[in-house]
């Protein structure tokens, strides 16, 4: 089977540290079993830091730096391109970038309203249920 590039954005990793057994904790579990690629840039992996850092949330510090540790080293690292026009909200330009960039099979989110399909090109924007439910049926 080829591999699954994907980029997630930062709600969904959220949501996944939040609830593990959920859909975005699943796909979480599916990176980190090797068995999906997550495919970043630096900026994305800073925001994913500094957001999980944040005290609302509470996380084990120790256990964000091992996942953020992991992810270094078995996800796909991306030199990203600029986009030609910016996102509604530029702050989720970098997740677009690095899904063109790396070619990637799905950028997934909780808000797919910030990615207007006419701005996106060929990457498919899914929600994580839309996400799992495509993957599943590829196997």
């Amino acid at each position: 089977m080829q591999e699954v590039i994907i980029v997630v954005d930062t709600n969904v990793v959220v949501s996944g540290f939040l609830k593990p057994f959920s859909e975005a904790g699943t796909i979480l579990k599916l990176i980190l079993e090797d068995k999906i690629k997550l495919a970043f840039d630096l900026r994305i992996l800073i925001e994913y830091e500094e957001v999980l850092k944040r005290e609302e949330f509470n996380f084990n510090i120790k256990k964000i730096n091992t996942i953020i540790n992991f992810l270094k080293k078995k996800g796909k690292n991306t030199n990203a391109l600029p986009l030609k026009k910016s996102l509604p909200d530029k702050d989720d330009n970098p997740f677009l970038e690095v899904a063109l960039s790396a070619k990637a099979d799905f950028l997934i989110t909780g808000n797919k309203k910030h990615f207007p399909v006419s701005l996106c090109q060929e990457v498919k924007v899914v929600s994580p249920g839309k996400f799992l439910e495509k993957f599943v049926d590829s196997l």
